[in-house]
């Protein structure tokens, strides 16, 4: 499992701290107010929810009007793409100088082994066997 950074623990830490205030905050509240039979919700499907009937027949009546405010929303969402991108941006950990310089080193090692083993191959092994395969032929 990746270690966490220090940003995704710190968020982390104060969602636990919101929700621990918000059930508290709940708790006082409920013992505040008389017990009150509240009517029962329907309940959630599987991966929706399922529609009362007032909700069915009110999402069933969208006027133009509506229809014309949904575009603004589109455009909205596009600027708030880059937005995000750059939020996103920041929160990226990225590697400081020194690792950079040691995995840049690494790759370019890797690179002159492997090139050097591809010549060795060809130069050495594949060429003169070629070669010992064609003049059996003549």
């Amino acid at each position: 499992m990746a270690k966490k950074s220090k940003t995704q623990r710190a968020k982390a830490s104060a969602a636990r701290a919101a929700r621990k205030e918000a059930r508290i905050a709940a708790e006082q509240e409920q013992e505040s107010q008389p017990a009150v039979v509240a009517a029962e919700e329907p309940k959630k499907g599987f991966f929706r929810r399922k529609k009362t009937e007032a909700t069915a027949s009110a999402s069933t009546q969208v006027t133009k009007s509506e229809k014309k405010d949904e575009a603004p929303a589109k455009k909205k969402k596009k600027k708030g793409f880059l937005s995000n991108v750059r939020a996103e941006m920041k929160r990226v950990t990225w590697p400081t100088k020194p690792e950079v310089l040691r995995w840049s080193v690494v790759v370019v090692c890797a690179l002159l082994f492997f090139g050097v083993c591809v010549a060795v191959l060809d130069n050495v092994i594949i060429t003169p066997v070629l070669v010992g395969i064609a003049g059996l032929g003549a």
